[in-house]
């Protein structure tokens, strides 16, 4: 198992980026994927994730309508597209999985059982 997480990069504030998750040993279809972020100094948060089995999508309210997540299952890849960025939005990004397979809607960290490496995202002024 496992997540592979790239697309970071240094970018304007008001620019994109989208990132990327690789997972490999699971099937996107049955388990759940997140993607967090940790800040210098600051707690890991969840961003956004997408739901196993139906899809639903799930984002933290300081990216609603800037952040979107997708899933390619056919490339086992999870998205996290990211518009609008500022400053605030500069951390170190994690894709994480529930290995489990269970049903649930939330950024949760401790319903996250595996994790990738980051990718670092940063947003100049």
């Amino acid at each position: 198992v496992q997540l592979q997480a790239s697309g970071g990069g240094l970018v304007q504030a008001g620019g994109s980026l989208r990132l990327s998750c690789a997972v490999s040993g699971f099937n996107l279809d049955y388990h759940a994927i997140g993607w967090f972020r940790q800040a210098p100094g600051k707690e890991r948060e969840g961003v956004a994730c997408i739901s196993a089995y139906d899809g639903r999508r799930v984002y933290t309210d300081s990216v609603k309508g800037r952040f979107t997540i997708s899933r390619d299952n056919a490339k086992n890849t999870v998205y996290l597209q990211m518009d609008n960025l500022t400053p605030a939005d500069t951390a170190v990004y994690y894709c994480a999985g529930d290995l489990n397979g269970r049903s649930f809607y939330t950024l949760d960290l401790g319903n996250y059982n595996f994790w990738g490496r980051g990718t670092l995202v940063t947003v100049s002024s």
